[in-house]
């Protein structure tokens, strides 16, 4: 199946530069490329790509505010987001991710993980760069600490807690079932309990209550 997407970026080298490298994949096909938020929430909405590839810093309406266009809590047809910036630690990111992206990845990322990025968003997983994953999490919990931490509807299990452990450590469902020596739907049962559980929309902002709450970095293997 190949996976459409938006290239977003005003810097025309870098989005022409993002689109030979998604278009050269054999199962990614880049439906239109945009200059400005605007443009990318208007060709989103109008092409309907699987995938929305949006820089932080664009003109017109920035990548925070077009990614909560297409994918936030009030958007009845949601576009997957990955949010591309040069900065690890951008104040932005914090504000895209809160609004709904399912990805975070550097410029200088490489076309293997762009491409991981793209497929991992198109299938409801998420990717962060695994070169911050930690640092920008782990910024992200203490961006606003006096927030009260949200708490379970649920109590999670001892497997949904190790899980949630690899869940903070960026890895994928695949990743997970070779870690937790476990089949990869059961992953995905763990993962749709938790995210019901923690009433979150995505597996970033599941990572991101992970930090918030002190259970990333624990030992996931039990």
């Amino acid at each position: 199946m190949t996976v459409r997407v938006l290239v977003a970026d005003d810097q025309e080298l870098v989005r022409t530069g993002l689109a030979m490298i998604l278009d050269a994949q054999p199962d990614i096909e880049v439906a239109a490329t945009a200059a400005d938020g605007l443009e990318a929430v208007r060709l989103a909405e109008r092409l309907r790509p699987d995938v929305c590839l949006l820089d932080v810093r664009m003109p017109v309406l920035d990548g925070i505010a077009a990614t909560r266009r297409l994918a936030g809590p009030g958007v009845a047809r949601p576009i997957a987001v990955v949010v591309i910036t040069t900065f690890d630690l951008d104040e932005y990111v914090y504000g895209a991710l809160r609004a709904g992206a399912r990805g975070f990845l550097l410029k200088d990322a490489g076309p293997a993980l762009l491409s991981q990025a793209v497929h991992a968003a198109a299938r409801g997983d998420a990717l962060i760069a695994p070169s911050v994953t930690t640092r920008l999490l782990s910024a992200f919990a203490r961006h606003d600490p006096g927030s009260p931490r949200r708490q379970p509807l649920e109590p999670l299990t001892d497997r949904e807690e190790q899980v949630l452990g690899e869940l903070a450590a960026g890895r994928t469902n695949t990743e997970i079932a070779g870690d937790l020596f476990i089949s990869l739907s059961t992953v995905k049962t763990h993962v749709g309990s938790l995210m019901t559980k923690l009433g979150v929309r995505n597996r970033v902002e599941a990572a991101i209550w992970a930090y918030e709450t002190g259970r990333a970095g624990r030992s996931t293997k039990g």
